[in-house]
């Protein structure tokens, strides 16, 4: 019988997620490792990486490896990972590492400035360009996933150094898929609204804050973060062979008409 289901298995598969240990970064790695991908954690704490990597390792018949750094540091992960992968290929890299200082833009400082511009623009292009040429010369099909964010598309209240970061992703994400698309490198971006995690823990305990929110969402709700995990998949899997240079926006349809 002819079959049209695509696979959305990663068995075999090597993965690096930056970011690895919190939020969508952990979820993602989850699910990355009950597809079957073996996968490399990049996160700062390393107490964390510990207790994921031997989670996964007991959950699922599957390699778990960690490198405890901040992703700013390039020479020391890209060091690393030359050492992870001197026989074996990087087949997904997702750049999930991020963060936000919530200033208004006549307080935003040099040093905030850099800060974000470094962990959530330079840190990810450096990263990308690394793992690409990796790919490259593994001849590998590659797929590259940058979270990005609905701030990256549309305007919201504060946080324009954050929002420039994250629409940055996005053009790179075009760019780049343009550019290598003729090595068999994927390059997509995923762009969450709100989800739990550390960088919204504390507006979403503000209940007027999380009323506007969910009037500004047609599906009238925050985020699960199984359902960013589920895109993740996808776009790391066989079924997306087709589809480069795109952002699937998981926001619930927030981006139909901004906040």
């Amino acid at each position: 019988m002819e079959s049209y289901l695509p696979s959305f298995n990663l068995t075999g598969k090597n993965a690096v997620v930056t970011g690895a240990t919190k939020g969508i970064g952990r979820a993602i790695t989850l699910a990355y490792a009950e597809a079957g991908a073996n996968v490399v954690l990049i996160s700062r704490s390393e107490d964390d990486l510990k207790t994921l990597c031997n989670q996964i390792e007991n959950d699922f018949n599957v390699s778990a490896q960690y490198i405890a750094a901040s992703v700013t540091d390039h020479q020391v992960i890209t060091e690393k990972l030359d050492q992870l992968f001197e026989t074996q290929s990087i087949d997904i890299l997702v750049n999930n590492a991020g963060m936000n200082i919530r200033s208004e833009a006549f307080d935003v400082s040099e040093l905030e400035w850099s800060r974000i511009v470094d962990t959530n623009m330079k840190s990810a292009f450096f990263l990308t360009q690394y793992v690409a040429r990796k790919m490259y010369e593994h001849r590998v099909s590659g797929k590259i996933l940058s979270v990005t964010s609905v701030a990256g598309q549309t305007a919201l209240r504060t946080g324009v150094v954050y929002g420039m970061t994250k629409a940055s992703l996005i053009q790179m994400t075009k760019t780049l898929a343009i550019e290598w698309g003729k090595y068999g490198i994927n390059i997509n971006a995923i762009g969450p609204w709100y989800f739990p995690t550390a960088l919204t823990e504390k507006l979403l305990q503000n209940e007027q804050y999380v009323k506007e929110i969910k009037e500004r969402t047609p599906l009238g709700r925050v985020g699960e973060l199984e359902e960013i995990a589920g895109p993740a998949v996808f776009l790391a899997s066989d079924a997306s062979d087709y589809i480069t240079g795109q952002t699937l926006m998981v926001d619930g349809g927030m981006t139909i008409y901004g906040f």
